[in-house]
């Protein structure tokens, strides 16, 4: 792995900063990287506050959004909440089927088959739209590159109004409205909301109609948080806000859904981390092996002990899901080996067997091994169908671009894409990815990254520290949880492998003259025991570990390296 260290923000800035807060030279560091540099500023970060999300009537069609669903509601029609079925799409029809169905009964739910119907808008949708009478379809978390689906639904007297946070293509669909900040005609202030954000700052600005504020719509936020966890949006401006006010709905009184996910861990509080690991998997393993609706269900459901019963039944689709992942990563490796694909600048594999549902997570499981831009094939239909992956710093969307030639169908963004393509271009679309990676990628991006935020030494880790970084959270990209180096550290011998398979390392580190034993563990590590015989630098983030009733702070190494010091 290659270290790279951030470069030093203004020292006069960060001292002043230390000063004016009273906090560690490292921690004032840390905060001017993130933008913050006077105590007006720090305070806004560290007290994230829900007076300062943005007037939701600045988003462009808000207004009419509104008055077409009061409309809607007056006319006693029928409105079908249509989104996708990932997390971000479940989380969002949950959220605002829960706000409409106190105002009206005339309201149901529609998450597309994953197989059958694909991403997005379908014309089975909006079919089943008209034959069962819905005169309007709000869709979260898609829709934006629905034109012709939005004009056939016109054609049945269907309106649509769009709520998405995709990136618009040169033209956008002809609903009656469209939200969405990343349009190049809306002037929100903030373009980095999810799909269930947008859905919240729709329900916002009709809650306001009411003459309802924030504080009433608080309980909704733990599906926002889920959302912004799961989609991997910037963890800054209003997310941040609203992941930090969500998480404290999770910790404290969630919807029952997500308290039968949560409820027989042994967790006294769950962090951004916990929902990406825990709760996310289990809502997306619904869409990936069964249907989106499952999870819609579990998340609206206002019985306890169904919601329990919903769970349990996810969660076995979620346990069917890793073995499903764990099999076809095995086969796809195996695969790479058996043609001696091992030095290639690309992975693309393809069987026909393999679960359309996970290859997705196939993808990001091969750039742990090989680390380079990914694509994992199976059959969909008369076509294949792929999920792309890319490294840190490479465009895959711009390097499908160039091969779309041999291209069905594509979307996504810099980092991660979905394709069709017919059967008889696999071949020639392989060979041309390849080449066009080859051609345009910097080597360098080829060798994983570890960012350093700071240098430290290990002497500076106080309980006082640790707090203030905790208080830094919830972290995200953009506001990732800071990574330290400290160099020419020792091992006090008791240094193992540990794991059922021995892959990890488990460290007691001493520094220097400090008497002080420091607990490390490296996850995927285990091979880097020889390492640790002599001294060596640690590129590290600081967790609390619990073990027997006791909380300590500890290392979680993310790599170590030989001392760079004689």
């Amino acid at each position: 792995m290659r270290w790279t260290l951030k470069p030093d923000p203004n020292p006069e800035i960060v001292h002043q900063l230390s000063k004016e807060l009273s906090i560690d030279i490292v921690l004032s560091k840390l905060l001017v990287q993130r933008g913050i540099t006077n105590f007006e500023e720090a305070k806004k970060f560290f007290r994230p506050s829900l007076e300062e999300l943005h007037d939701p009537f600045m988003m462009k069609d808000m207004i009419i959004a509104v008055e077409r669903i009061e409309e809607a509601i007056s006319s006693n029609e029928n409105i079908l909440i249509y989104g996708d079925y990932d997390v971000d799409g479940t989380t969002a029809v949950s959220l605002l089927y829960s706000y409409l169905s106190k105002f009206t009964p005339n309201i149901a739910t529609y998450i597309p088959d994953r197989y059958e119907e694909g991403y997005g808008i379908s014309y089975q949708g909006i079919d089943f739209a008209k034959d069962n009478d819905f005169s309007l379809i709000i869709a979260l978390d898609c829709g934006i590159k629905a034109i012709e689906k939005v004009a056939y639904a016109k054609e049945q007297e269907i309106d649509f109004i769009i709520c998405d946070h995709h990136k618009p293509g040169h033209e956008i669909p002809k609903a009656v409205a469209i939200l969405n900040p990343k349009r190049k005609d809306c002037e929100y202030p903030y373009k980095e909301l999810c799909g269930c954000g947008v859905g919240f700052k729709l329900i916002q600005a009709l809650a306001s109609k009411q003459n309802k504020t924030i504080d009433d719509l608080i309980h909704y936020l733990d599906l926002v948080a889920t959302a912004i966890a799961a989609d991997i949006v910037p963890m800054t401006g209003e997310n941040r806000i609203l992941a930090y006010y969500g998480l404290q709905v999770i910790n404290s009184n969630p919807r029952n859904g997500i308290k039968a996910i949560v409820h027989q861990l042994n967790k006294k509080e769950l962090t951004i981390t916990d929902v990406v690991f825990i709760i996310a998997p289990r809502i997306n393993a619904a869409g990936r092996i069964k249907h989106g609706n499952a999870a819609v269900e579990l998340l609206t459901e206002s019985n306890f002990d169904k919601a329990v019963d919903f769970a349990n039944t996810i969660n076995e689709y979620n346990v069917n899901r890793r073995e499903l992942d764990a099999k076809i990563t095995k086969e796809a490796l195996q695969y790479i080996k058996d043609n001696n694909e091992e030095n290639k600048y690309t992975t693309v594999v393809y069987d026909k067997d393999w679960h359309k549902g996970v290859i997705g997570i196939v993808a990001s499981r091969l750039t742990e091994t090989y680390y380079r831009p990914t694509l994992v094939f199976t059959k969909s239909g008369e076509k294949l169908a792929a999920s792309a992956r890319s490294v840190k710093g490479f465009d895959v969307y711009n390097a499908l671009e160039q091969c779309s030639e041999f291209i069905e169908q594509f979307g996504g963004h810099k980092y991660a894409a979905g394709l069709t393509l017919l059967p008889e271009n696999y071949e020639a679309f392989k060979l041309k990815f390849e080449e066009v990676v080859a051609n345009s990628i910097d080597k360098e991006l080829l060798i994983p990254e570890v960012k350093i935020d700071a240098e430290m030494e290990l002497t500076d880790i106080t309980p006082k520290f640790f707090r203030i970084l905790q208080q830094m959270a919830p972290f995200g990209p953009e506001n990732m949880k800071p990574i330290f180096k400290t160099s020419s550290v020792r091992d006090n011998g008791y240094g193992k492998r540990v794991g059922s398979d021995q892959s990890h390392l488990k460290l007691n580190i001493i520094y220097g003259t400090d008497r002080k034993t420091y607990n490390a563990i490296g996850f995927g590590l285990g091979n880097k025991i020889e390492i640790v015989q002599n001294d060596f630098d640690i590129a590290y983030a600081l967790d609390e570990n619990e073990w027997n009733g006791v909380t300590s702070i500890q290392l979680l190494a993310k790599d170590i390296q030989k001392s760079t010091y004689p």
